[in-house]
């Protein structure tokens, strides 16, 4: 009679990943953490299929752990999230330990992996597939545009404050719309001087800004709906406009329910107290961490509130008789708004 033998279980097995513009490094450990290799893969599909390939050649993959989930991972978490693997983002490297025990790419994906395993990278990472991705990238273009127009105008001032006397009376005192109208129509000549040079750069600078606010109006032309259909529920609350409600839905994801709680999309944000407490001291601090973007969009809907609402101006003024200062005020009621944000996050694609 032949013997039956119980197949022995798989490995679960914990990756991490270091990762670079062309090449990702990869460790592998298994269920007590030892190392069950290192190897190198390209950041293009076909890397990425090796790479799954490869760590499922050890056993059962069960988390992956990847430095630069937003940045050069990017490609790969997508790839892993689609293929139903479980990914957490992973910080850069303590300093200090790299400073005691040096830096190499394998040494920083084993790091990767070991912090996965062991649960200090707990944060999912985000899906990067949605309308809230669209909604970034369509950020960024515009927050480089603005960038560009405050400093293309603060040089035109500069300018009008150094040109000739007769070309800065002309142009000084005028409003940064009239400025840039009157700079657009100069004629330099073509007799090059310092005085026609001015007026060239003015008029350069000018068409800029008027280049860079037509571009502004079409990304606002296409971000406004775009936010509104995302998150309606979001930009129904008072104070939440198209720009300070696309930073926090960038903050969240197009997979908010990562975040467990609203404690968890406060801490995101900024907005929650640190405990700083030693000896007999019991007390906390202000969190300066988390995403300054979507701490100042808090901000923003606080201010807006406290000017104009008559709620959170009756309670300001109750606080301020209860001895709290502005800005101990300002931060609870940046605290009370990520409460109410998190409860309007989208919790499904739209349709």
């Amino acid at each position: 009679m032949a013997m039956t033998t119980m197949a022995e279980p798989r490995a679960r097995v914990t990756a991490g990943v270091d990762t670079h513009l062309d090449v990702h490094v990869v460790a592998a450990l298994d269920g007590i953490g030892g190392e069950l290799g290192v190897q190198s893969f390209p950041t293009t599909p076909a890397g990425y299929q090796g790479l799954l390939k490869w760590l499922r050649s050890f056993g059962d993959l069960a988390l992956v752990g990847i430095e630069g989930t937003g940045s050069y991972g990017a490609g790969l978490s997508r790839y892993l999230l689609a293929e139903g693997i479980a990914v957490v983002e992973v910080d850069r490297p303590n300093r200090q330990n790299r400073r005691r025990r040096g830096k190499s790419d394998p040494v920083d994906a084993l790091a990767a992996a070991r912090a996965a395993q062991s649960g200090d990278a707990a944060g999912q990472a985000k899906t990067r597939t949605g309308a809230v991705e669209a909604i970034r990238v369509l950020r960024i273009a515009r927050s480089s545009a603005i960038h560009d127009r405050t400093q293309a105008l603060n040089q035109m001032r500069a300018l009008v404050s150094t040109a000739p006397d007769d070309l800065r009376q002309e142009l000084r005192g005028l409003t940064a719309y009239r400025l840039i109208a009157a700079a657009a129509a100069l004629r330099p000549g073509t007799e090059v001087t310092p005085r026609s040079a001015t007026k060239t750069a003015l008029r350069e600078l000018a068409r800029r800004l008027q280049y860079l606010a037509k571009q502004i109006e079409r990304l606002d032309a296409i971000l406004k709906p775009l936010v509104a259909t995302t998150a309606p529920a979001l930009v129904a609350h008072y104070g939440v406009g198209t720009d300070t409600a696309g930073a926090l839905l960038v903050a969240a994801g197009d997979n908010p329910q990562r975040l467990v709680s609203e404690a968890s999309f406060a801490h995101l944000c900024g907005a929650s107290p640190i405990e700083a407490s030693s000896g007999k001291v019991t007390r906390h601090r202000l969190n300066r961490g988390g995403d300054r973007q979507a701490n100042h969009a808090l901000w923003r809907i606080v201010m807006t509130r406290m000017v104009s609402d008559p709620t959170t101006r009756y309670y300001v003024e109750r606080r301020t008789k209860e001895g709290l200062s502005k800005l101990e005020i300002i931060r609870c009621l940046k605290r009370y708004v990520a409460r109410e944000v998190y409860a309007a996050l989208p919790t499904q694609p739209p349709s």
